[in-house]
């Protein structure tokens, strides 16, 4: 008699067993790790959000699109939006005309166009962005805003971001959008690119911090240059 075959893992522990190590380079890349060290400046956290809000607009835009698709149902839910809410806190880090002075990165058209792709035929693969993306809002962002509150004394109306008013229980709303993932995941023939668009999303936020960073740096690079008084 054959034993009995294991249990195969459902969809939303896989997706955390693929991304755990790209999970713990994240906290240790661009502005991500300088917001957990305390030691982010203005600049560059507004101007990570400010890459990030396309991504989100995309995202929710294709969930919309293809809410009633099998293999996405429960996956937009309202009260996980976030374009709305990173609009208003760079208004209130930047000022109301903060969006005509916004200069988008290759890594955030390359992160917009794969959403695009994953979007294709059935949408299976944006599971994973919004995986990556809302469930990261829900669990380290909460950290993310104590230390942005303790770090530059950002109060509520710049941290909408990682605020939900719409939920009243977090854990247990992070428990039912997993129960709902791996329903999903019941539908899905191909998990496994589901699981690696995971991984990719995940490495494209790595992408997106970087440059921040990054940026942030040119500016003030060419903004002291610039001071500089002219050789006689």
């Amino acid at each position: 008699m054959e034993p009995p075959a294991t249990p195969q893992p459902l969809l939303a522990d896989r997706l955390k067993s693929r991304t755990s190590d790209l999970h713990r380079t994240a906290e240790r890349s661009g502005v991500t790790a300088q917001i957990l060290r305390g030691q982010a400046s203005l600049l560059s956290y507004a101007r990570f959000l400010s890459d990030l809000l396309p991504i989100y607009r995309e995202m929710e835009e294709q969930l919309d699109r293809l809410a009633d698709a099998p293999a996405l149902r429960g996956m937009m839910v309202p009260a996980l939006r976030r374009q709305d809410a990173l609009a208003a806190d760079l208004a209130a880090l930047m000022g109301p005309h903060w969006e005509g002075a916004a200069h988008y990165p290759p890594e955030t058209e390359r992160y917009v166009d794969r959403i695009k792709e994953a979007a294709s035929g059935d949408g299976a693969r944006l599971i994973a962005h919004a995986y990556v993306r809302y469930l990261g809002d829900l669990n380290g962002g909460q950290a993310l805003a104590r230390l942005l509150n303790r770090s530059l004394g950002l109060g509520p109306e710049a941290l909408s971001f990682y605020a939900f008013p719409g939920i009243r229980d977090l854990p247990e709303f992070r428990l039912r959008y997993r129960q709902a993932i791996d329903q999903t995941g019941l539908t899905i023939a191909d998990l496994n690119s589901v699981v690696e668009e995971a991984a990719l999303a995940f490495q494209m936020n790595i992408d997106l911090s970087q440059a921040a960073l990054r940026n942030q740096e040119a500016t003030v690079d060419r903004t002291a240059a610039l001071s500089k008084p002219a050789l006689a």
